[in-house]
């Protein structure tokens, strides 16, 4: 057990070091030697936390000694996404603008997590800003690579945390998602992801300062975890819901909703909005449909997913809107090339009138209602999370067609972010040397729903990772 202890899942490293068959200890330095092998070649981790990580896996060994209760995630090693503060640590953003901004507390998500006996072991990278494009490249950290291939990009912007995870840095990765953030690197590096309802976990986003971020922040953005298996989601989700006083948001709704009679219906939508799908993402769909059908679920194609386009137009312009006022300040921070992704958006997309902005908050909770009405015929919804293979970094970022392109090819990302409902990307195999994988989206605080039907993918596909980059 102890050459291998990187590669298993934390589940079963929690276990271990509470039932003593290792120590934390052990653990950590098991994971810190993994780290010191494959990290140069990936560059997923910025800051590592070895010595903290030391002495917070010593303080649980002393813990077991003395017949302490261990958390359920005791002694397990995670990430953190650049953009999440972990105390005592510069909350970088990936810009040389705040390398020394540091964090003077653990973000609520690192704090829970720590709380149930996890080890932060180290940031990870992302695209500067969060702002400078999908693919994880910062001004301060430079590229991400890919592990399976390096002419791929493994998406953003939670990109360093689904490389870590895919390639044994850590089991578990700490990431966020307004459209898209860890599902896409989920899929691009062969892991799974959760995105939460709006209101599942607690966060406080103020990193800057005492104001809060305006309305379309504070809707769209939720923390979410990366795993290499469904199991492991599963963990880290009943850690990281419930409620919290420095967030009204978070709302006390159980972890588990009643079961629903009868199989489950789950719709099927392989091409949103009918702008085109690679016939890699439709074969996945396909296959992950089959192993659902295999697993007893009611699966039944759809023509397609309520009011995407609008969705898409109303989502752009109210970002766009809330985001432009500060646009010539942010500009000047993303470095050398870092400004065109966002600039080219805003380019397109306009700010709106004051007026403008008011009927477009109402058009938003009409698109909200009626996918609750969808979803109240339909509690699951399978699809794709990019529409392509993973690709070539920076295409988002090259021209209007590469952002066009990408932009189109998260489309149902975008359009579950933005009514604020659950979903899980889970892997579906390989296909030309690259992972494939679908999202199964659910109803508001059904998470449970979600996690079950991707439990049923991954019995019947299997796990991808860890994987060994480029080899």
């Amino acid at each position: 057990m102890r050459d291998a202890l990187w590669k298993m899942s934390a589940t079963a490293q929690a276990e271990a070091v509470r039932g003593a068959e290792i120590s934390a200890v052990e653990l950590i330095g098991s994971h810190l030697e993994r780290i010191a092998e494959v990290n140069p070649r990936v560059n997923a981790i910025t800051q590592l936390l070895a010595e903290r990580a030391y002495e917070a896996a010593a303080r649980t060994d002393r813990r077991r000694a003395a017949g302490e209760p261990l958390g359920p995630l005791a002694g397990v090693p995670f990430t953190v996404k650049e953009s999440t503060p972990v105390e005592g640590v510069p909350t970088t953003f990936g810009a040389e603008r705040f390398r020394d901004l540091v964090a003077r507390a653990d973000a609520l998500p690192v704090a829970r997590l720590r709380a149930a006996g996890a080890v932060p072991i180290g940031h990870t990278n992302i695209p500067t800003l969060i702002l400078a494009g999908m693919h994880t490249r910062s001004e301060l950290y430079g590229d991400t690579v890919n592990p399976w291939d390096s002419g791929r990009t493994p998406g953003g912007s939670s990109g360093g945390d689904a490389v870590a995870v895919a390639t044994g840095l850590a089991p578990l990765g700490l990431g966020n998602d307004s459209g898209g953030s860890v599902r896409i690197p989920a899929q691009f590096c062969g892991v799974a992801a959760l995105k939460p309802s709006t209101g599942r976990f607690p966060a406080d986003h103020r990193v800057f300062g005492p104001d809060d971020p305006g309305p379309a922040s504070q809707a769209l953005v939720t923390d979410g975890p990366l795993a290499r298996c469904v199991g492991d989601l599963r963990l880290a989700y009943e850690v990281l819901a419930g409620t919290d006083p420095r967030d009204p948001r978070a709302v006390p709704v159980p972890l588990h909703g009643e079961p629903l009679p009868g199989p489950v219906k789950v719709a099927v939508v392989t091409d949103p909005g009918g702008h085109g799908v690679h016939p890699t993402v439709r074969a996945a769909v396909a296959t992950a449909a089959d192993a659902l059908r295999d697993a007893g679920y009611d699966v039944r194609e759809i023509e397609d997913v309520p009011r995407l386009d609008e969705a898409l137009e109303v989502y752009g312009r109210i970002t766009m809107t809330e985001f432009a006022p500060a646009w010539p300040v942010v500009r000047t921070l993303l470095g050398e090339g870092g400004d065109r992704y966002i600039r080219m958006a805003m380019e397109r997309t306009p700010p709106a009138s004051a007026d403008e902005f008011m009927k477009l908050m109402g058009t938003w909770m009409g698109i909200r209602r009626s996918w609750a009405e969808f979803l109240d015929a339909y509690p699951l919804l399978l699809g794709p999370v990019f529409t392509e293979p993973p690709v070539e970094p920076g295409l988002e970022s090259r021209d209007r067609a590469g952002r066009d392109r990408v932009g189109s090819a998260m489309r149902l990302c975008t359009v579950t972010s933005f009514v604020g409902v659950p979903g899980v990307a889970v892997p579906t195999g390989v296909s030309e040397g690259l992972p494939s994988g679908v999202q199964i989206v659910g109803r508001a605080f059904r998470e449970d729903l979600c996690l079950a039907a991707a439990q049923a993918v991954e019995d019947r596909l299997g796990i991808l990772t860890p994987v060994d980059p480029g080899r």
